[in-house]
């Protein structure tokens, strides 16, 4: 039986424990998308949780939602994420880049082009978006057509082969919280009535082809998708068959031999031990809420074998140690998560010598 102590492999990587950081939009980009000034450290500060999944990062300009996050597709971004990378690594970590295309959650205002968004079908979210005039509704997207569906693999593919040119340890393909890929997934947001939408199949096609292709770019042990079966974030419905619908997407995901597959649990336990039954490398799992003491309890059972820890890994750069010596945690302020600057991003404490010296005794 592991625990979050064993050493667990994922891909071509030996990690020293169960433990990894799940990808957070921080928002400290450069207007351009070229990681910001403090990325570097506010990822190498992390290290000590062995694989860091980056923050989500667009793979073109039409991939961009929100205000000031980063992209991997410009000569500029690379040379930003190789300071990462190379931060990380000196430090003794290693960073898979989670590439994100945010589809119809979206804004013009938000990309460097402003062009309408696209998605699969012409269908609004009805929410809004931040901008940098505030809020405002997220307008209705336009439908892809087919060559825009095989230019955006292309571009997920694209990103990858920028993301290992940078240095990273890989790819995680985002398949989740109602950006594109998920779309694609979804009977409210996929109206489509061709190869990409319509049955289980169909609409599972656009995943399965995007991961295949990054998987050929850059090698299957290189490459990770995150899924949220049942997440509704951002106005998404997967409809009465989604349980069908992400057995059947695990399968085939299953035969691309993928380092791993990111699972964000939103509590339809069955489907989740279906997905680990179904998937036969790394499982990757994410259980929002969970309380602090059964953190292992799902590696303990089988049922993952990495935990990715999230906003206690924002706010404490020495989340392993702390937890290993059963140290208090800082509260993460939910202010400054986006806000800009060091505050609430390379800020927060460690924990001194001396004190983690006595709980160690």
């Amino acid at each position: 039986m592991a625990t979050i102590w064993h050493e667990a492999r994922v891909g071509r990587l030996t990690l020293p424990h169960r433990f990894a950081m799940a990808p957070m939009t921080r928002s400290r980009a450069l207007p351009d998308g070229t990681p910001g000034p403090l990325a570097a450290e506010y990822y190498a500060q992390r290290a000590s949780l062995g694989l860091l999944i980056g923050e989500g990062t667009q793979p073109s300009d039409d991939g961009q939602g929100y205000l000031l996050t980063p992209g991997l597709y410009t000569d500029r971004h690379v040379e930003g994420w190789r300071r990462v990378t190379d931060a990380v690594h000196d430090a003794g970590g290693h960073l898979f880049v989670q590439l994100m295309h945010v589809g119809r959650a979206s804004h013009p205002d938000n990309t460097p082009h402003h062009r309408q968004p696209f998605a699969p079908s012409a269908v609004a979210t009805g929410e809004q978006i931040f901008t940098a005039q505030g809020l405002k509704d997220m307008p209705t997207p336009r439908a892809m057509s087919i060559d825009e569906i095989r230019k955006t693999i292309d571009d997920f593919a694209y990103a990858a082969r920028r993301a290992i040119e940078a240095g990273a340890d890989g790819v995680e393909i985002h398949g989740a919280n109602g950006y594109l890929v998920q779309q694609f997934l979804s009977v409210n947001a996929n109206l489509r009535n061709d190869e990409y939408g319509g049955s289980i199949e169909n609409r599972a096609r656009f995943a399965i082809e995007t991961a295949a292709a990054v998987a050929d770019a850059i090698g299957a042990d290189r490459t990770g998708i995150r899924l949220s079966p049942g997440s509704t974030f951002n106005a998404i419905d997967e409809g009465e068959e989604y349980e069908a619908l992400y057995r059947h997407l695990v399968r085939e995901l299953a035969k691309l031999d993928l380092a791993y597959v990111h699972v964000v649990h939103h509590g339809n336990e069955p489907l989740v031990q279906d997905i680990r039954r179904l998937w036969p490398n790394a499982l990757l799992l994410n259980r929002p809420g969970q309380a602090l003491e059964k953190l292992g309890a799902d590696v303990e059972s089988g049922l993952a074998d990495v935990m990715t820890v999230g906003r206690w890994a924002l706010a404490n750069p020495d989340f392993v140690e702390r937890y290993r010596i059963g140290a208090p945690l800082n509260d993460p302020d939910p202010a400054t998560f986006y806000a800009g600057g060091e505050r609430g991003y390379t800020d927060y404490p460690r924990l001194d010598a001396g004190r983690a010296a006595v709980a160690v005794g």
